[in-house]
């Protein structure tokens, strides 16, 4: 249980580092510290092994670290192994790998919400399909050409932002 506790604790601090390690928040101000008398019993079990070192954490990191223990209380137990998986798979990645995920991250919270979601229902699609289904696009995927990738990718956004316009009747086809 230790260990759930650690990787949990683990992932908190480094799936969260977009939210602020210094000690201001985004707006520029100056951010309190969070001393660990007044984290509430559940959230010091979650966060139990920063504890030797919590006062040591910019208050930006100990309030995002807050936030995420709130967040592990508040999962079910489904949400809760998922996060496990994930943070099992963080802690397994290469430097390297884990540099180029924030890099995704940062590009993906740069994008519009409305190219977010749109990317968020494409990655949901591709859950909802079966794992052979799945294999047999990654290998598609894999034997590409970076420009045939480029061409698929674009051909997907023109046909989601066909679906997203309204039918205004009017077909050209027919002339």
């Amino acid at each position: 249980m230790k260990r759930w506790v650690a990787l949990v604790a683990g992932t908190a601090m480094v799936a969260v580092p977009a939210v602020v390690a210094a000690d201001e928040d985004r707006d520029g101000k100056q951010q309190n510290r969070v001393e660990w008398q007044q984290l509430t019993p559940a959230q010091q079990g979650v966060l139990e092994p920063m504890r030797e070192y919590w006062d040591k954490l910019p208050p930006g990191r100990q309030q995002a670290l807050t936030r995420g223990a709130e967040r592990w209380e508040s999962m079910s137990p489904e949400e809760r192994e998922r996060v496990r998986q994930k943070a099992e798979h963080w802690k397994n990645l290469t430097p390297e790998e884990r540099e180029r995920m924030k890099e995704r991250y940062d590009r993906f919270k740069s994008l519009s919400p409305e190219e977010q979601d749109r990317l968020r229902q494409g990655a949901k699609r591709y859950e909802d399909l079966s794992p052979e289904k799945r294999r047999e696009l990654r290998e598609r995927w894999h034997q590409m050409t970076p420009e045939q990738r480029e061409q698929m990718l674009e051909h997907r956004k023109h046909e989601d932002d066909r679906k997203d316009k309204p039918d205004d009747g009017n077909d050209r086809d027919d002339d």
